[in-house]
């Protein structure tokens, strides 16, 4: 389908080897989104919902001419056009600001990514790659490729009757947080949450997002017990965090439900299931508790 003067988010052509770079959706409420591009080959773009931006993008909170990016001799720069939402670059609100390669642009629920180089093109599609493998707004594994792995460690344990545990943590109150706080903050203390965890985890292991607020923790060759003390570490670490958003504090808790792989588990089906059986308990009891 070919690229058209104004289009929406789906139907563009394919990247053009060189330097003049692109946008790429990573993150978007309508998933069909994701992975779209607009080849950054004029001197100003306008992306927006309105249907005669270069870039439209169907969010009801992305305003309608949003922001623009444009060559600014060395590069591209993004310029806030007055959004009600504001323009973000990582988590800094923006009014104007020069693009760095593999920037992460916030506009409303919508990321986009912005690419730059000698081969736009190959950096598209290594960018595709890693859609395809993870979560777009956390950056970790996404449900799909845990269920992989999980399948793959449960084959292994029960070959070399080896340990295997899981463990499932989920926000307290998330609702709250985006009642108080706005979609945006829930979203950074999302990207933030496995940005805090993610040193905890050792190469084997995996973490991913498996649902809307929750985590999940494949923890091969560990046992209930010591999965669960690795459960608690992760619990404090998160009450301790201090999550800033636009100078506001949110605290933050997680509740964590961890199970153990048993012989008789013909799949990790049931080990998935008592793990999130112990999550419900830990808010039953309180929240902001480890249940295993």
């Amino acid at each position: 389908m070919a690229e058209s003067e104004n289009t929406r988010i789906t139907g563009y052509s394919k990247p053009q080897g060189g330097g003049t770079g692109c946008l790429v959706v990573i993150h978007a409420p309508d998933r069909r989104m994701l992975g779209a591009h607009l080849p950054l080959a004029r001197a100003e773009v306008i992306l927006g919902r309105d249907a005669g931006c270069d870039l439209v993008l169907d969010a009801d909170d992305v305003s309608r001419r949003h922001a623009r990016v444009q060559a600014d001799g060395r590069g591209h720069e993004l310029e806030d056009l007055g959004s009600t939402n504001g323009s973000f670059v990582g988590d800094e609100r923006v009014s104007s600001r020069s693009l760095l390669p593999g920037d992460l642009i916030r506009l409303g629920s919508v990321v986009l990514k912005y690419l730059a180089g000698d081969d736009v093109e190959a950096l598209y599609h290594s960018e595709l790659k890693r859609l395809a493998q993870e979560d777009p707004l956390t950056g970790i594994a996404h449900k799909g490729t845990f269920q992989d792995a999980l399948a793959r460690e449960v084959a292994r344990a029960h070959r070399h009757g080896s340990a295997l545990a899981v463990a499932i943590l989920d926000v307290d109150h998330f609702k709250a947080v985006n009642d108080r706080y706005g979609h945006l903050a829930g979203d950074h203390v999302l990207r933030e949450l496995p940005l805090l965890v993610r040193p905890l985890v050792r190469a084997e292991q995996l973490l991913a997002r498996v649902g809307g607020e929750e985590l999940a923790l494949l923890l091969p060759d560990v046992t209930l017990e010591k999965a669960a003390l690795f459960a608690e570490k992760v619990r404090h670490f998160v009450e301790a965090h201090a999550f800033l958003f636009q100078g506001e504090r949110i605290a933050v808790t997680v509740s964590i439900g961890v199970a153990a792989l048993l012989p008789d588990d013909r799949d990790g089906d049931a080990l998935l299931a008592r793990a999130d059986a112990r999550l419900y308990q830990a808010k039953r009891d309180g929240r902001n508790r480890v249940s295993f």
